[in-house]
């Protein structure tokens, strides 16, 4: 069977070596060196004829250093690096690659490639050479689960793509999103896809360099190497970002796009212990723009985990919303008309919080959103901004209606169908979901963003906010925790979050203080948990100065108190403690529910 647009012709052993050294070489294959092994062996024994022998076991011998001892599934870093392989090359051939002819894929269920070409000039419907097709269960990230009596001798003339997205990219469109008419439309238009490349090259580009061992020795080198890995492989899982290993290669022609970062660091042993120094430079004047020293002791968790500690940390503190890469040099950057200049405006309302700077990032988020309507991560954006109509409504001065809601769902759901794995697409899903009223669904969805990126500390802290008004308040309120420990941002936004896992474990004094570092004016709800407190408490006198606040800055909010709470705290028995607060404030809340926002 032929697809549109495509005819099947043998893709030579030359053209599928050609192929896979312009993918290792581009800098929009944005895998660490182990993952780039991982595709080159794959690919190298399948053109030499050995592909049934291509399981996860002799994989990890070969790729991963693994010995004879390896169980798959005990250890699933195979598949891990295979779900992680497979969405680079989609990356890529969305991006750099949207005009190659030669596809490779690694299909669901196995680990070896596929070829495909894309030749309109030829006869349709020729066969490719015998290539035995390793389906996996619907969902399945490339278990396996194939035996030798499924992969071998099994001919499948008729073998189509394996996935719909490269006849989308024959057909000359970005990107595919089936359930969603209107935008496919767009997609299929030569603007669409011009859009899309230059929202990804518009995006901060960060030079990871190796390194430096500073301490003799085999085993600091290693170390050295071990994190360098582990950093540009959780790097990678900030979308907002592009990661590189080496300088691109500019062909000529090209205009060159130099990445505008390069984070540099070294490591020391002594003894067990061990100290990482991390700095990030801008490379146009060599600016050390911030630096950092990280300690551990190795006996504590052991050397992988030891380095994969200390990666995390490191693309924490760089990559993190509100981090280094989105507080230096952003007015620079904003100042281009692309897509990213509108991530920077999102970022900036939700630190400042006021009606104009929310007016005009959504305003931009739209533009992007029709400009590049196959980027996840501005659909996303745009879906939290209306989502902040909602549940900030009494700062915002919005309406926070069902149709507001409505719209920020369609959005979310889009951005997810656009990029599964985007953990900001993901977050907004969550709190669609969570403020419509379906809990299960929000939990769902946040565990599946903090399973994408456990270091975004906007993921994790929105998640254990979620968890905790969920009534699962020990585990929500460790990720809260954690988030505030890494200063996940906006600046003050997760204190809240511990103030009111203080006062729901009746550690109200604890409570207080918490409150009072969170960012009081970011949102009226933040004096109301304050009022709760302080209530609780018997400070009459400092409650009524809350209260007096409230009723000038926000006097809607007082009627609808009630409804606020029930909306956010899922428990009866936590809507009953923090309504008992501001009862004792001297603020008697309504039964029902009152008109108005």
């Amino acid at each position: 069977m032929t697809s549109a647009g495509i005819n099947r012709v043998v893709a030579s052993q030359e053209d599928v070596q050609q192929q896979l050294e312009r993918i290792l070489s581009s800098r929009e294959f944005r895998l660490p060196e182990r993952a780039r092994r991982f595709l080159e062996f794959v690919v190298t024994e399948t053109l030499a004829g050995r592909r049934d022998y291509l399981k996860a076991f002799t994989i990890a011998q070969a790729v991963f250093g693994r010995d004879a001892n390896f169980d798959a599934q005990q250890d699933p870093c195979v598949r891990i690096e295979a779900g992680r392989l497979r969405r680079e090359l989609e990356h890529y051939y969305l991006t750099a690659g949207a005009a190659d002819r030669i596809i490779i894929t690694i299909p669901k269920g196995g680990y070896a490639p596929v070829f495909d070409v894309i030749d309109t000039a030829g006869p349709a419907d020729m066969e490719l050479p015998e290539q035995p097709d390793q389906p996996g269960p619907s969902g399945d990230d490339g278990g396996e689960i194939n035996t030798a009596a499924d992969t071998v001798g099994r001919e499948q003339p008729d073998r189509r793509l394996s996935r719909p997205l490269y006849w989308l990219l024959a057909a000359g469109v970005a990107i595919i999103l089936a359930s969603a008419a209107a935008l496919l439309q767009q997609l299929e238009s030569p603007k669409s896809a011009r859009k899309t490349a230059t929202t990804i090259e518009n995006r901060p580009t960060i030079l990871v360099e190796r390194f430096e061992s500073v301490s003799d020795g085999g085993l600091a080198s290693d170390i050295s190497r071990g994190i360098t890995d582990d950093i540009i492989e959780k790097l990678v899982r900030f979308n907002d970002i592009v990661v590189v290993t080496a300088m691109p290669r500019i062909k000529t022609g090209q205009v060159s796009s130099e990445p505008l970062y390069a984070l540099q660091g070294s490591v020391r042993l002594e003894g067990s212990q061990l100290r990482s120094t991390a700095r990030l430079v801008r490379r146009v004047d060599a600016a050390v723009i911030w630096a950092s020293n990280y300690d551990a002791d190795m006996k504590v968790q052991g050397i992988p985990k030891t380095q994969a500690s200390l990666a995390g940390d490191i693309a924490a503190a760089v990559a993190r919303p509100f981090g280094v890469m989105f507080q230096t040099d952003t007015a620079a950057i904003a100042g281009n008309a692309d897509a990213f200049s509108c991530v920077l405006s999102y970022y900036s309302y939700r630190s400042e919080m006021t009606v104009q700077a929310h007016e005009a990032a959504k305003s931009c988020l739209q533009r992007a959103v029709e400009e590049a309507p196959a980027d996840s991560n501005v659909a996303a954006l745009l879906s939290l901004i209306h989502l902040d109509e909602f549940r900030f409504s009494y700062q915002l001065h919005t309406k926070s209606t069902a149709a507001t809601l409505g719209i920020a769902k369609d959005l979310a759901v889009r951005a997810v169908q656009l990029d599964p794995k985007n953990a900001r697409a993901l977050q907004a899903l969550m709190l669609a979901d969570f403020f419509g009223n379906d809990p299960a669904e929000a939990l769902r969805a946040g565990a599946a963003a903090y399973a994408s990126n456990p270091n975004d500390t906007e993921v994790a802290g929105e998640y254990g906010l979620r968890l905790s008004m969920s009534g699962e308040w020990d585990k929500g309120c460790t990720l809260i925790s954690e988030a505030v420990g890494k200063n996940a941002g906006p600046r003050g936004y997760y204190q809240v979050g511990m103030a009111l896992c203080a006062f729901m474990r009746g550690d109200t004094q604890a409570a207080e203080l918490w409150s009072r570092m969170s960012d009081l004016n970011y949102n009226p709800m933040h004096r109301l948990v304050l009022l709760s407190i302080l209530g609780a408490l018997g400070k009459q006198q400092e409650a009524k100065e809350q209260l007096d606040w409230i009723r000038r800055e926000s006097p809607a909010l007082i009627p609808n108190i009630r409804r606020e709470v029930v909306s956010r705290l899922a428990r009866p028995q936590d809507q009953q403690r923090f309504l008992a607060g501001i009862e004792a404030a001297g603020l008697s809340v309504q039964n029902g529910d009152a008109p108005g926002n």
